[in-house]
């Protein structure tokens, strides 16, 4: 949970800190873990709790800080040396739940000797459940290989597509082109019977004269 900035303490809030940190002294802890638990109930960092602790408060309770440490000190001979050398952490940080993370909980695979009573462990228990975890883990194994295979292969096949729709638009263009090349074709062909039969049907007779001063017709001769 991400804690949002407050420049503004109030007196219930100072009172708040002075008190918490007085109780982690006094007790054993150490003011970082003070800072920490302020923070967390006032939705403030550990960083702004202590800047405000060492730059406004502590000046105001100085003599309670030195009679908690005091206390803290005959606290300490009277448990031992060896307790007094251990501190106990006063405050453990609330930690936040996976939907507060915006997680799912993971799905955790049981199996039969889950439920297995330690009383009633034994050795072929333990064979049996190690074999199982082994097979588990060669199966996820043998899975991320078989995922990385198809996906070389999806590629590979992406890869041909690509090259046999490049070969089918050239091909396509190529048609297209022929097409239009025999159209034209076509037209020049059909184009010059007709030029040929208009010369034919257009074409001026010829006459000779006979021996009697009369014009005659002189029959096309085929070419």
């Amino acid at each position: 949970m991400t804690k949002k900035r407050q420049d503004a303490w109030t007196e219930e809030e100072d009172l708040l800190l002075a008190e918490t940190v007085l109780r982690h002294v006094r007790e054993g802890s150490t003011q970082l873990n003070a800072f920490e638990e302020v923070g967390d109930k006032l939705n403030r960092t550990s960083a702004a709790c202590g800047f405000r602790w060492n730059a406004v408060v502590r000046q105001q309770y100085e003599e309670s800080l030195q009679m908690a440490k005091k206390f803290r000190k005959q606290r300490q001979r009277a448990l031992g040396n060896k307790h007094a050398l251990r501190k106990r952490p006063l405050y453990t940080p609330p930690v936040p739940s996976l939907e507060e993370l915006g997680m799912e909980p993971l799905e955790v695979q049981t199996n039969e000797y889950e439920h297995v009573e330690t009383s009633h462990l034994t050795l072929d228990h333990v064979i049996a459940f190690l074999h199982s975890l082994k097979q588990s883990y060669i199966g996820q194994e043998t899975a991320l290989v078989e995922n990385k295979q198809l996906k070389l292969e999806l590629e590979q096949l992406q890869q041909q597509y690509k090259q046999l729709e490049q070969q089918f638009t050239k091909l396509q263009k190529e048609n297209e082109e022929l097409r239009e090349d025999y159209g034209t074709m076509a037209r020049i062909i059909n184009r010059a019977r007709q030029i040929e039969i208009s010369e034919d049907e257009f074409r001026a007779p010829i006459f000779k004269m006979d021996r009697n001063g009369n014009l005659e017709k002189i029959e096309k001769i085929a070419e």
